[in-house]
């Protein structure tokens, strides 16, 4: 079974606009209502910036756990960004994808896991940087 699955994401993504409230939501204490709203905002070119090199795959396992990505997620991979130490990628080793944070570390790079129990892997001539995750998504049952 992949790590992740991959599905395209159309070039002509369907504006879907939602209000965006002024004020944020607490996640502690609740305070009082505030009616402000933003202009209404297009999930789909919020998330996907180039649709050109932008692609959606299916999360599947624990190894992010750490960095808020869940087994079953949805990310939204951008082939078109440079990795940077620190950002979260996809990435072929020996020809697997794999998704791992992008670590600097002892001057070398490394593929690294947000969870106990995974290994780091060194980037080398096996492992080919595929992409830079710029979004995550996930439905709320």
């Amino acid at each position: 079974m992949p790590l992740l699955q991959l599905h395209d994401v159309p070039f002509d993504l369907i504006p879907l606009e939602v209000p965006l409230l002024l004020s944020r939501t607490p996640a502690g204490f609740p305070s009082p209502a505030q009616d402000d709203m933003e202009e209404p905002i297009d999930l789909g070119a919020w998330l996907v910036q180039h649709p050109a090199a932008s692609y959606i795959m299916r999360v599947d396992g624990h190894s992010m756990l750490g960095a808020g990505i869940n087994d079953g997620d949805l990310i939204v991979v951008d082939r078109s960004k440079a990795p940077r130490p620190g950002a979260i990628v996809v990435a072929l080793v020996h020809g697997d994808r794999t998704l791992k944070r992008l670590r600097h570390m002892d001057g070398r790079h490394w593929l690294v896991p947000e969870a106990e129990g995974y290994p780091h892997t060194l980037v080398d001539e096996n492992v080919e940087i595929w992409g830079v995750v710029v979004g995550v998504a996930r439905q709320v049952r």
